[in-house]
């Protein structure tokens, strides 16, 4: 965690020297926790967006990256018997990269393909990949508030996280593991992007991104409270729920996240 805290860093603040002189705009968000004595934790989560748009194009990019330590109670096996064993080991591990390329067939309708790639330790699925091409909208766009839609078919990839059975087998007898292939399917991707400007300095903000398909639907929703400090930097309370409608046995379908960054923008807004 030390090593990446640094590193993190610098990633978010790259951006500002490579993309603001060529018009390209957007955000980079740190948040790190540590506890210790009576619990022992280091939290550290980032999140690097920009975007680009003129007349012609609207095309976005972002990275994210969720990184956890803490304390957990895991059954041990120690002289035959199983005792509940207390270890510092990684609880979150999760890293998100995706992209969409607009283009414009006037000031509220475009055409847009998408992609997006995440791999995660503590999902229900190892990796998930989606490629998708589809209609956009902007229903609203004035000083104050901002709402567009985007829909259409897409293509995901995906492979079942591991899991580890009711029966056992070998000696002494140990739990026996059922793994998954990669599998495919036909998705439908919506996407609803809303933002609200209370103030010169206060704005919410709101994505909810739907994947469904016959055997698994993925929905991620994250809003967003941002309160600007100066013109570059702000603070950001984020909530994020994302759910799976088919996980293996065991395996909970709902995570959310609280979050509390340090923003820094660049570019030209």
């Amino acid at each position: 965690m030390k090593k990446i805290l640094p590193t993190a860093a610098v990633l978010v603040a790259l951006p500002a020297c490579a993309f603001a002189d060529d018009g390209w705009s957007g955000a980079g968000e740190l948040g790190f926790a540590a506890a210790r004595g009576n619990a022992k934790s280091e939290n550290l989560n980032a999140k690097l967006a920009f975007k680009k748009e003129d007349d012609q194009w609207k095309d976005n990019f972002y990275l994210t990256a969720l990184r956890s330590k803490g304390e957990v109670t895991v059954a041990t096996l120690v002289d035959g018997q199983v005792q509940n064993v207390k270890n510092y080991d990684t609880t979150a591990n999760r890293y998100e990269a995706g992209a969409s390329v607009g283009y414009k067939f006037d000031e509220r309708s475009y055409l847009v393909g998408a992609l997006r790639y995440e791999n995660d330790d503590f999902s229900p699925f190892e990796y998930q990949a989606v490629v998708s091409l589809g209609y956009g909208y902007t229903v609203l766009k004035n000083a104050s508030d901002e709402l567009s839609f985007e829909a259409g078919p897409g293509y995901k990839r995906y492979k079942p996280v591991d899991v580890l059975g009711p029966e056992t087998a070998g000696d002494p007898p140990a739990p026996v593991r059922h793994t998954f292939d990669s599998e495919g399917e036909v998705v439908g991707r919506g996407l609803v992007a809303y933002k609200h400007l209370f103030n010169e300095t206060t704005a919410f903000v709101d994505t909810l991104l739907v994947e469904a398909g016959s055997d698994n639907t993925f929905l991620q929703n994250d809003a967003g409270l941002q309160v600007a400090i100066n013109k570059s930097f702000a603070l950001k309370a984020g909530y994020q729920v994302r759910h799976n409608s088919d996980v293996a046995p065991g395996i909970k379908k709902t995570d959310q996240l609280l979050t509390t960054n340090l923003v820094y923008n660049f570019g030209g807004g």
